[in-house]
């Protein structure tokens, strides 16, 4: 297991420095530590970063329509984009694990990394209150919020695009097998658009299966389109 991560740490990752450090801490653990872990942390800083970044939409684009707002929203406050950087951050050095899920690959893991990054947003709320989540968010979104950089966009939802584009049938995802412990689950999954295209994925969870699936499947689309 890592050690917990000191006030110093906190406070370079977050901007502020932590009153209650106990909170940061229950942020940075993994289930597999066998102590209290992130996931009602993350649960709170899940709607903390929506509403934050709903109001910054809001209060930037006062000419955008709900529909825009919603758009750049679900792309803003989507995993991908909160793994990017809880990657940017090194959050998963910081992380609790039990030997375990280390061995299984939990610090490589997008999925932990963005669960981790909302349960310190969750932390900070808590701890420090709107202000200083708020300067978090904003500091670490900026950017991207007012479209500087791009969000980064979900490899199943570029595929859904392409195909749309093209004028194909939607892309169809099947599960192809299940294997590993509960703890540590590996998925197989298949994409097809239609009897033009298929690929497979493999990751820790249905979801990241098809989103491998679907980034191979656009890689060999794209490969097709420049012979």
């Amino acid at each position: 297991m890592s050690e917990r991560p000191a006030a110093g740490t906190i406070a370079a990752i977050t901007g502020a420095a932590p009153h209650d450090l106990s909170l940061y801490h229950e942020a940075l653990t993994h289930g597999s530590s066998g102590a209290g872990d992130y996931q009602r942390l993350e649960f709170l800083g899940d709607r903390v970063l929506g509403l934050v970044i709903a109001s910054e939409l809001f209060r930037r684009f006062p000419r955008a329509h709900e529909g825009e707002l919603s758009s750049r929203l679900h792309a803003l406050a989507s995993g991908e984009t909160c793994a990017r950087i809880a990657q940017r951050l090194d959050l998963n050095a910081h992380v609790r694990f039990g030997s375990q899920a280390i061995g299984d690959g939990g610090r490589r893991s997008d999925n932990i990394a963005a669960d981790v990054l909302e349960a310190l947003i969750g932390a900070l709320w808590l701890d420090l209150g709107e202000e200083a989540a708020r300067a978090f968010i904003v500091r670490e979104w900026g950017a991207m919020i007012e479209g500087q950089v791009a969000a980064p966009k979900h490899p199943k939802a570029a595929l859904q695009e392409w195909a749309a584009a093209k004028g194909r049938r939607p892309p169809e995802y099947r599960l192809i097998r299940r294997e590993g412990p509960d703890h540590a689950p590996r998925f197989r999954v298949g994409v097809t658009i239609g009897k033009l295209a298929e690929a497979e994925g493999e990751g820790a969870s249905k979801q990241a299966a098809e989103k491998a699936a679907a980034e191979v499947l656009l890689a060999r689309l794209a490969e097709e389109e420049m012979k």
